[in-house]
C-alpha cells in the first residue's frame, strides 16, 4: 500500500501497511461505501468530502439524516479523537470548518433547487410520474405539441394546462396530437400526488445553474453541496429522479476531459439503493450508461448503501474504490451479501475478508482504491480517520448563518413565474371565448332583426285590413242609411 510521500492525495485511514489514501487521479473512477446501519458509513463520506474539498474539488452529496451539516462547524477535541489520529499515525491534524453551501428543493432548510419541466424532460417526468408506456406516449406528445407551437415547458401548471388543452381539442387539432382521454385524466392524477408530495417546488424559474455546483473558495477550496433530504427521502422517487437529472444534465453538458489529475466534481448518492428500487430496465441501462461514461468528463460518483447487494453487477462492476463496514449475517440472504462484498475485492492473503466484514467494529473498514494504471490494491483492514469537522448536525442558527453569506441565495431565494403555456394557452382560450362570444351575439342580433322585419311588416298588413274593414264599414253604414231614408220617403208619401 502506498504512502503519503509517493502517492499523495485524500487520506482514508491507517492499516498495518501503512496509511491508506484514495489516488485522486483515479477517484473519477467511481466508488462504494457500504456497511450495516451504525457501522460508520457516514464518517467515512465526511471524510472523504474534507479530503475532496481540500484538495480543491466541489463536492455534491443528500443528507438523508441531517447529521452531515457538521461540516460548515469545526470539530470538538475529544480524548478518542485523539488517541486514533495518534493510532493512524496523521501528523497535520486540525479541527475546522469546510466551506459548505446547503440546498433544499422544498426551500426550507438551505436554497431552493428548481428545474423546468422542459429540461426534465419527459423520461425522466415519466419515472417521476410512475408512468406506463401508453401514458409516456401522450407525455410526448405534449412535449412536442409545446415544441411546435413554441410554448414554454416550465412548472407543473404549464403541463396540466396543456394536458387539458390536447384534451379539450383532440378533434380539432388533428390526429398528429390526438390523446386519450382517460390518458390524461390518470396523469392529471399523478400529477396532484406529486403536488402533495411537494414535487411542485421543484419545478419553475430560476432554474439551477450547474456552475453554481461547482464553485471553489478564494483559498482554492471545493464547495462542498449539501442538499437536506431529510424530508426529500420520504419521497423517493422524487428523491431518485432528481438525482438521475443532476448526472443527466452534467453529462449533457460538461466536456470530454479524459481521466484528469483530479476530478472537476465528486458525487455521494446516499440511501443510493433508492435509484434502483424497482427501477424498469430502460432506467437501469441510463444509470449504467451515465456511470460508464460520465468519468471522462472528470465527474466521480460514489454510491453509499448498506449492502454491494444493493446496487445492479452492471453498475457495481464500475467502482473501482471502496470502502466496505461491517454487515451482519443472520439470515441466508444476509450471507450471501456478505460473500458478494468479499468477492467484490482484490484478495489479499493475509486476511479472510468473508470473516472480517462480520467482525469489523464501528469506525473500521476493508479498504481497496485504485493505485497506478487503475489497477485495484489488495484490500486492507483500516481504521477510518476522524473527520476534522463536526461530528453531528449543525443547530439551526448556525445553518442559518451559513446561509446568510451563501452567494446563491441572492440568485435562486425568489422564485420568477414568467408567461409560459399555462398564461399563453388560457390567454388564447379567452381570445377564442371571447370571438364565440361575439359570433353569437352577431346571430343574435341578426335574428332579432329577422324577427323584428316579420313583426313591421304584419302589423302594416293588419292596418291595411284594419282599414278596408273600417271603409267597408263605412261605406255599407252610408248605403243603409240611404236605404233607410229611401223607404221612409215612400211611407210618408
Amino acid at each position: 500500500m502506498s504512502t503519503a510521500q509517493d502517492n499523495p492525495g485524500i487520506l482514508i485511514g491507517g492499516s498495518d501497511a501503512g496509511q491508506i489514501f484514495l489516488n485522486l487521479k483515479y477517484a473519477n473512477r467511481h466508488g462504494l461505501i457500504a456497511g450495516a446501519t451504525g457501522t460508520g458509513k457516514t464518517v467515512t463520506l465526511q471524510c472523504l468530502a474534507e479530503g475532496f474539498s481540500a484538495q480543491g474539488v466541489p463536492v455534491f452529496l443528500a443528507d438523508v439524516k441531517g447529521d452531515i451539516s457538521g461540516l460548515s462547524q469545526p470539530g470538538k477535541p475529544h480524548p478518542k479523537v485523539d488517541e486514533r489520529v495518534k493510532k493512524i499515525g496523521i501528523s497535520d491534524y486540525s479541527q475546522e470548518a469546510y466551506p459548505v453551501a446547503f440546498w433544499d428543493l422544498f426551500g426550507k432548510k438551505g436554497t431552493p433547487i428548481r428545474t423546468t419541466l422542459s429540461e426534465m424532460g419527459p423520461q425522466l417526468l415519466s419515472r417521476l410520474l410512475d408512468l406506463n408506456d401508453t401514458q409516456e406516449g401522450v407525455l410526448t406528445l405534449v412535449f412536442q405539441f409545446a415544441d411546435d407551437h413554441g410554448l414554454l415547458m416550465l412548472d407543473l401548471a404549464d403541463l396540466r394546462t396543456t394536458l387539458q388543452h390536447l384534451a379539450d381539442n383532440r378533434q380539432s387539432l388533428g390526429t398528429n396530437y390526438r390523446v386519450s382521454a382517460a390518458s390524461v385524466n390518470a396523469i392529471l392524477r399523478r400529477l396532484l400526488m406529486l403536488e402533495r408530495e411537494g414535487g411542485k417546488h421543484f419545478f419553475g424559474e430560476p432554474a439551477l445553474e450547474l456552475a453554481d455546483l461547482m464553485q471553489r473558495t478564494r483559498d482554492g477550496r471545493g464547495v462542498i453541496n449539501v442538499l437536506a433530504a431529510d424530508t426529500l427521502i420520504r419521497s423517493p422517487r422524487v428523491y431518485s429522479t432528481f438525482l438521475l437529472w443532476l448526472l443527466s444534465e452534467l453529462f449533457e453538458q460538461m466536456p470530454e476531459i479524459g481521466d484528469p489529475d483530479k476530478p472537476e466534481l465528486v458525487f455521494f448518492f446516499d440511501e443510493a439503493h433508492l435509484l434502483f428500487q424497482d427501477a424498469p430496465k430502460v432506467l437501469l441501462q441510463t444509470i449504467e450508461h451515465f456511470v460508464r461514461l460520465i468519468r471522462s468528463k472528470g465527474v466521480g460518483i460514489y454510491f453509499v448503501t448498506q449492502s454491494p447487494a444493493d446496487i445492479p453487477d452492471s453498475v457495481l462492476g464500475q467502482l473501482g474504490n471502496r470502502v466496505q463496514h461491517a454487515l451482519r449475517a443472520y439470515t441466508p440472504k444476509e450471507q450471501k451479501a456478505v460473500r458478494v462484498a468479499a468477492q467484490s475485492f482484490r484478495a489479499n492473503p493475509a486476511l479472510d475478508t468473508e470473516t472480517v466484514i462480520s467482525e469489523l467494529g464501528v469506525g473500521e473498514a476493508l479498504v481497496s482504491t485504485l493505485q497506478n494504471k487503475g489497477v485495484p490494491s489488495m484490500v486492507q483492514r483500516t481504521l477510518i480517520r476522524p473527520p476534522s469537522s463536526r461530528m453531528g448536525k449543525a443547530t439551526a442558527a448556525e445553518r442559518a448563518e451559513v446561509l446568510k453569506n451563501d452567494p446563491n441565495g441572492r440568485r435562486y431565494a425568489t422564485s420568477i413565474d414568467r408567461e409560459s403555456a399555462h398564461e399563453q394557452l388560457l390567454a388564447r382560450a379567452t381570445e377564442q371565448q371571447a370571438h364565440r362570444d361575439e359570433q353569437e351575439l352577431k346571430k343574435r342580433e341578426q335574428t332579432a332583426q329577422k324577427r323584428s322585419g316579420r313583426k313591421t311588416q304584419s302589423s302594416s298588413d293588419a292596418f291595411v285590413k284594419s282599414m278596408a274593414r273600417s271603409l267597408g264599414s263605412a261605406a255599407g253604414r252610408s248605403l243603409g242609411q240611404k236605404l233607410f231614408r229611401g223607404i221612409l220617403g215612400s211611407l210618408l208619401r
